[in-house]
């Protein structure tokens, strides 16, 4: 004969919070109702004034970077000396091949 044990009423609240807590974890991490995929949203247009005065912010941008390029190649310390351009040491064949080296080593592709 087999006999079931009297509900617990602690358990049985405990188990009610626990389902409670999942549930609101899960209404959480659901997306919202009117989520679109970003590449599917309607576009809002800049204004050409806008446009333009982003644009030449990153052209200021980009031509303090340049500055900074430039000035950071010529001063080395402790003797200012230009950098050179390119590694003088070595054949271009060699600079290829380490290219091409560098290259497979950032890809993904699987070497058989």
């Amino acid at each position: 004969m087999t006999t079931t044990l009297p509900a617990d009423p602690r358990i049985e609240a405990v188990a009610a919070r626990l389902k409670a807590a999942s549930q609101e974890r899960a209404e959480a991490y659901m997306p919202p109702t009117e989520w679109q995929p970003i590449w599917k949203r309607p576009r809002n247009p800049k204004s050409i004034k806008a446009k333009k005065a982003e644009l030449a912010e990153q052209r200021k941008r980009l031509k303090a970077a340049g500055i900074r390029r430039f000035y950071g190649a010529q001063a080395r310390w402790p003797r200012p000396r230009p950098r050179p351009r390119q590694n003088r040491i070595g054949s271009a064949a060699a600079r290829r091949d380490a290219r091409a080296l560098s290259r497979m080593r950032h890809s993904n592709a699987w070497l058989w």
